[in-house]
């Protein structure tokens, strides 16, 4: 399974409930989620890619748990399905589309896209000169 920058326990927190029973899994494509949003992010890691200041840590741990909710309020599983098609027919095949968004586009919810760029990570933060 993918790397996860947040615990269902930590997801529990964020919700205020408790965390879906598939909570690593909904956090292992968040995180995923994430880590496609900081492709060109520059900050501390260890040999295996995790942050090594907890302030970056805990940033990541926000923004994976703020992109579960958002997918949890959109009915998104993690695939991206749900958010791309509104309706899907088999017989004589029907499809519409619910998302302008072309294929395989990044679907960042807005709360956890801010805490990226709040934490510098989206290289939108604020810098000294």
């Amino acid at each position: 399974m993918a790397r996860s920058y947040a615990t269902p326990e930590q997801l529990a927190a964020w919700l205020g409930r408790p965390a879906p029973t598939d909570a690593e899994r909904l956090l292992a494509r968040a995180s995923d989620d994430v880590d496609a949003a900081l492709l060109t992010a520059c900050y501390p890691v260890d040999s295996t890619g995790a942050p090594t200041a907890p302030a970056h840590a805990a940033t990541l741990a926000d923004a994976a748990c703020a992109q579960v909710e958002y997918q949890l309020a959109a009915g998104e599983d993690g695939t991206g399905a749900a958010a791309r098609w509104s309706s899907v027919s088999a017989g004589s095949i029907s499809l519409s589309a619910s998302s302008p968004a072309p294929a395989g586009a990044l679907d960042l919810g807005p709360r956890a896209r801010r805490i990226l760029q709040r934490a510098g990570l989206t290289g939108h933060g604020v810098h000294s000169w």
